[in-house]
């Protein structure tokens, strides 16, 4: 496996108005320990990225809305020639917004839903009108002609939802549907007792299988979830089928789970590189470090990517190349980014026999 950088969430901002159970971020609307880096520090960290590569850059936060300067940037990427992306709760957006989001170069927006119903979503997002905001930013993308993707987190509170919030995905016309199971980092270390467990989450995504071969029109991915890839293979040999999984669109994969670290990242406010948007150990900092030289040379980065230093189940797997299971969950309740993915119920071959 060839490890590029194809895809960078870049949190721009900690500021946001909402307080979502989830969040990996503090999240609040002054954040003192974390100030917003100057808008010609946005310039040059793009600078510094496009040196050395072409990612997929998605501004995100907090709420990436409340930055002044958040088009700027934006524009300033795409002349770098970025594929540039907003992730926004959606509460914010109004009609200027979307004219300001097509002239800025923005090519994909990425909204969250959380419930079919302004109550299971609202209290999700620790925000009443959280709901509210969130399906009248998609009818404006869609009156200007944006596209856009609906990102939905489930926990134990919200999971008999999921069929439902998937429906209600497409009936508004949204471009893809990524089912986000959970992490427990940030604010998501309040609510261990939430997490799914490992055999609803096994049902969950043979659910997601079966859903996934007769969607024709919205593209859609169970997101840190790298034991999807496993049952891919194993449904699809046993009804002797090839599974044609499509290309999506702004993101990347498509037949292997955790990429952590190996083809995606986490930039945060204060310039930290980190493998992705739930793993908290960064593998140093862009404002010391060139990001090629973080990227090529991080001891961090270095052990994810060698598989064979897998702990416990995972190291057996005949399945840790399409899955490797999730390096943020383990670390979460494990300690140890090397251990084994903690919610996967699946026995190796090598490990049965035993």
């Amino acid at each position: 496996m060839e490890f590029v950088p194809k895809w960078i969430a870049w949190e721009i901002t900690r500021r946001c108005n909402l307080r979502c159970i989830h969040c990996r971020s503090s999240s609040e609307l002054e954040v003192k320990n974390h100030p917003d880096f100057p808008t010609h520090e946005a310039f040059r960290i793009l600078n510094d990225i496009t040196a050395y590569a072409k990612p997929v850059i998605v501004l995100s936060g907090g709420e990436p809305l409340f930055r002044h300067d958040v088009f700027e940037i934006a524009h300033y990427g795409t002349k770098k020639g970025l594929r540039m992306c907003l992730a926004t709760n959606g509460t914010l957006v109004t009609d200027e917004i979307c004219d300001r989001i097509k002239t800025s170069g923005i090519r994909i927006v990425s909204l969250s839903l959380d419930g079919s119903t302004e109550e299971i979503h609202d209290n999700f997002r620790n925000q009443r009108g959280a709901f509210k905001g969130t399906i009248n930013a998609a009818r404006l993308f869609k009156k200007h002609g944006i596209e856009f993707i609906i990102n939905s987190s489930f926990t134990k509170r919200n999971q008999e939802e999921i069929p439902n919030v998937y429906n209600l995905a497409r009936e508004l016309s949204a471009t893809a549907w990524y089912m986000f199971m959970i992490v427990p980092t940030g604010r998501g270390e309040e609510i261990m007792n939430e997490l799914i467990s490992k055999e609803d989450y096994e049902e969950i995504l043979d659910w997601h299988y079966h859903m996934e071969k007769d969607e024709k029109d919205m593209l859609v991915r169970p997101t840190c979830a790298p034991q999807y890839y496993r049952i891919v293979l194993q449904k699809s040999k046993e009804e002797e089928t090839k599974f044609e999984r499509r290309t999506l669109k702004f993101s990347t994969g498509g037949s292997k789970g955790c990429i952590a670290g190996q083809l995606i990242a986490l930039l945060d406010v204060d310039g930290n590189v980190l493998p992705c948007s739930y793993f908290p150990k960064p593998a140093g900092n862009i404002r010391e470090q060139s990001f090629q030289d973080i990227w090529e040379n991080s001891e961090l980065f270095k052990e994810l990517r060698n598989f064979k230093g897998y702990k416990g189940k995972c190291g057996s797997c005949e399945f840790i190349n399409v899955c490797g299971g999730c390096r943020a969950r383990a670390y979460a309740l494990h300690g140890d980014y090397l251990e084994e993915e903690p919610f996967c119920g699946y026995m190796p071959k090598k490990l049965h026999k035993k």
